[in-house]
């Protein structure tokens, strides 16, 4: 007997999905209600000693976080229709750190030093939205993932070009020396072309070294003790590199060559599994850093912040902390972390804003005073299952290419949180490169929304694929 439409949408509806929206809702609720009620006690309109449910905030001014939880719904519904096999278990987990990247942003705007922004958390929130409908652009646009490889040379120019703008505008700096964020200006936007570039050369390395997978892990070509792919087919890959790496040059941003060239270490060990071809291409690493750490003061100056010695204060360590871009940064954020302690100030009862540039560079720290070390590590949890959630969706993938791509993409989530936090923590120079989904910045939410729909366009191909076999 054939079952009933409503009965089999019953069925087929992505209940584990909905089930795990169920705790991240819970604590956005809880933390926007705290964020109400510390900013109520800060601003002296209730005193701490009156807290009482009379002084909880009404419905209405839980409206931003509670038109974010209705649209997450909205979007588990129209995958329930729609995408029903896809991967359950990655939408929950982003957008529980969407949520408190907004909850964040939103206590950190009306506090900024020396420029307050109390609309900086209202722009977070409409970047995420915008995301979310990118994202389901994503997923309904990539029907068919092959045309995304058989244009690899498309992509891989196309985001040359967008950084080369920025190139041109960034030569314009007189300094030098001095770090200039790739950022292009249209309008009131400001985008950071970087963002898409590291998806667009995911895409190319994945496209190429599917195509040439045989030849570059045969590594016929021998240069001394190394044995390499021949230059025809190492030759496009070296260019890529060596042109998103000019433009670290130009740009002058620290994070983005670390990231650029830790893509393609990743891509080029899962297309040929040589560990060979790493150990190469990190001694090529250490050679380009050490002539961009002599040729570029601000690099210089990074490294000397990483060395300044915190607990045993000195002289040298006063100079470094007060010189204008030195240690200032840096020391500030790991105050913070320390006054936080396990488990923190509380959201909004914190003082992270001392702290420059705390809504981007440093909204780890942020993370780490407000939340306590308890925070963090449930922060660092959610990033690797969401990695976790990566690696196996290209695992489980049909096809060469679909592998190399969602490994790809996932390693840009590993890399980009490890760089940033340890930047924040003083274990590595402090880049300006975003945390995933939490800093603030409309280009990384977008950027980061693409690669969750291609993820789970990946995951539900793979899906269909074997329900095909069955």
């Amino acid at each position: 007997m054939a079952q009933k439409p409503s009965m089999r949408a019953i069925k087929n509806y992505r209940w584990q999905e909905l089930g795990l929206f169920i705790i991240p809702f819970l604590i956005l609720l809880m933390e926007m209600l705290q964020l109400l009620l510390a900013r109520s006690v800060r601003e002296g309109v209730v005193a701490t000693s009156s807290l009482n449910p009379k002084n909880f905030p009404t419905i209405q001014a839980l409206i931003p976080i509670l038109g974010l939880i209705a649209l997450l719904l909205a979007v588990n519904i129209i995958l329930s229709f729609s995408f029903r096999k896809a991967d359950q278990i990655l939408l929950p987990l982003v957008g529980l750190l969407s949520g408190i990247g907004v909850l964040m942003v939103t206590r950190l705007g009306p506090n900024l030093r020396p420029f307050p922004d109390p609309s900086l958390g209202t722009r977070q929130l409409i970047w995420v939205i915008l995301g979310l409908f990118v994202f389901l652009i994503t997923l309904f646009g990539l029907r068919n993932l092959n045309w995304l490889s058989r244009y690899k040379y498309t992509w891989a120019i196309l985001g040359i070009l967008m950084v080369g703008v920025t190139l041109i505008n960034a030569l314009r700096v007189k300094d030098f020396n001095s770090p200039n964020h790739d950022q292009l200006n249209i309008g009131p936007l400001a985008l950071q072309p970087s963002e898409l570039l590291k998806i667009f050369l995911v895409i190319f390395f994945a496209a190429y070294l599917t195509e040439n997978r045989d030849v570059v892990a045969a590594g016929n070509l021998r240069i001394g003790p190394l044995r390499l792919p021949p230059f025809r087919q190492l030759g496009p890959l070296i260019l890529m590199l060596a042109l998103a790496l000019l433009l670290f040059f130009g740009i002058r941003e620290l994070g983005l060559a670390l990231l650029i060239y830790g893509i393609f270490l990743c891509m080029i060990y899962l297309g040929s599994g040589k560990i060979s071809y790493v150990i190469s291409s990190l001694a090529i690493f250490f050679i380009l850093g050490f002539i961009g750490y002599s040729l570029l003061g601000y690099v210089r100056d990074r490294f000397t912040t990483v060395g300044i010695d915190v607990v045993n204060w000195s002289a040298a360590s006063e100079a470094v902390y007060s010189t204008p871009g030195g240690g200032f940064q840096v020391v500030q954020g790991l105050i913070a972390l320390c006054s936080g302690g396990i488990i923190g100030a509380g959201l909004g009862l914190g003082h992270p804003t001392v702290v420059p540039v705390i809504q981007s560079d440093m909204i780890f720290t942020a993370l780490g005073e407000e939340l306590g070390l308890a925070g963090m590590f449930a922060i660092i949890g959610i990033y690797l299952l969401i990695i976790y959630r990566g690696y196996r969706i290209a695992v489980e993938a049909g096809d060469p290419f679909s592998q190399l791509l969602a490994a790809g993409l996932t390693s840009i989530f590993a890399i980009q949180t490890l760089i940033i936090s340890a930047g924040n923590m003083k274990l590595i120079p402090l880049t300006g490169i975003p945390l995933p989904f939490l800093s603030y910045g409309g280009s990384s939410i977008i950027a980061n929304y693409i690669i969750i729909g291609i993820l789970l366009r990946i995951s539900y191909n793979t899906a269909q694929q074997r329900e095909g076999l069955a």
